[in-house]
């Protein structure tokens, strides 16, 4: 009886070992398949978002620490040091850094709508604004050719 109920366990656990394998292989033919999809390109003209109040407040810090720390060459040390300031300032000593961080996120609005209207009437509007420049120079170069075929 033994050997019956293993030879009937062990074809389960074949049984079961082909359908994951086919899994597997299923699994991985898909990924196969698939391919990574690529980030759009950047636009240059985009604007850059705007710091943070911690941002802004490192770009002080980093200048104030240079000055007192001048043979540090260490990011990551003046990095973690502005990190513990930060920590330790109180919601009043922050408060300018962050009333700046909000005056750039406004303007950054305003860049960003302004961008989105130009995008609207068509992204390639800048693009056409300057085909128009050298499709007047190209003119410009053609009526010389044209003047100069006449005095021939």
């Amino acid at each position: 009886m033994k050997g019956g109920k293993s030879k009937a366990a062990e074809a389960k656990k074949a049984d079961s070992n082909a359908r994951l394998s086919v899994k597997k292989k299923g699994a991985a033919a898909v990924g196969k398949k698939t391919t990574k999809k690529e980030k759009a390109a950047k636009d240059p003209n985009k604007p850059k978002r705007p710091a943070s109040a911690f941002f802004v407040f490192m770009e002080e810090f980093r200048k104030q620490y240079k000055e007192k720390h001048p043979a540090n060459k260490s990011v990551s040390v003046v990095g973690k040091a502005g990190g513990d300031k930060w920590k330790s300032l109180s919601e009043a000593e922050k408060a300018p850094y962050v009333a700046k961080a909000e005056k750039r996120k406004t303007e950054y609005n305003k860049s960003m709508q302004a961008y989105n209207k130009r995008m609207a009437e068509g992204p390639n509007a800048a693009e056409e604004e300057e085909s128009d420049k050298s499709r007047s120079e190209v003119n410009d170069d053609e009526e010389d050719e044209d003047e100069s075929g006449e005095v021939n």
